[in-house]
């Protein structure tokens, strides 16, 4: 493991891309900054965080050993280890909202961001951003956002935190290339945020239906139970679950 820490970046994932098209970094090169200055999330959104107060991180792993189809099981392996070292600090109730959010009592305390790099219908490796929100007691107008501090009322070693996670992101990673990726999968569904429920999902068009959560297909898509016993699978353009 090879781990670069900056004091503040717009970017680490962005950071980690631009070294790689020089050339690929280091299996499992790790960026770590105290402060992102434009930290993203899914589907172009901004990653808030104090400075100082959280984790924000990016590991590059190769993950050349995986067909383009399979993509989707880096973002499951990646939230289970997040989940399994939060479950080992006993931060309660912890779920996978899909894809990739970490929730802690229905409040959002983690993102996931991955950025694969592919060249000729391959992928050659894997660019992975982790925020954890640690110490942080204000979040302005976010309402589903919350941090361990809060959730628990202990006062976290970032430190310590950081290297459990990555012990745990690691571990599920090198179970990508020697694991068996349908129990992977079933491990991630079993933890997934309303599973079996009845939800609400809006679509971008702000139209709103209900359906049950049954599941993900193997490249990613949320699998639906609808009215009528219809199933349908839908992509994160296509819909967003209302909680």
């Amino acid at each position: 493991m090879y781990i670069i820490k900056l004091d503040a970046i717009d970017s680490t994932n962005t950071y980690l891309k631009t070294l790689s098209l020089k050339k690929m970094p280091k299996d499992f090169t790790v960026v770590i900054a105290d402060e992102q200055t434009n930290g993203r999330g899914q589907m172009g959104t901004t990653w808030q965080g104090e400075a100082s107060k959280n984790l924000t991180f990016s590991v590059f792993k190769d993950v050349s050993f995986l067909k383009v189809s399979e993509q989707f099981y880096i973002s499951m392996a990646v939230a289970l280890g997040i989940t399994k070292a939060l479950n080992e600090l006993r931060v309660p109730k912890i779920k996978i909202k899909w894809p990739n959010d970490i929730l802690s009592e229905n409040k959002k305390i983690a993102g996931i961001l991955i950025e694969n790099v592919i060249k000729n219908n391959k992928i050659e490796g894997s660019i992975i951003g982790v925020g954890l929100n640690v110490n942080q007691k204000f979040f302005d107008n976010l309402p589903h956002a919350s941090s361990l501090h809060l959730l628990t009322g202990i006062v976290y070693s970032k430190d310590e935190i950081f290297h459990r996670l990555l012990k745990h992101i690691e571990r599920q990673l090198e179970l990508l290339e020697t694991g068996d990726l349908d129990a992977l999968k079933k491990e991630y569904e079993a933890i997934l945020f309303r599973i079996k429920k009845p939800s609400t999902f809006k679509t971008p068009d702000n139209q709103t239906f209900s359906g049950f959560i049954e599941g993900v297909t193997d490249d990613g898509k949320l699998k639906l139970l609808l009215e009528d016993n219809i199933r349908e699978a839908y992509d994160l353009k296509e819909v967003q679950l209302l909680y």
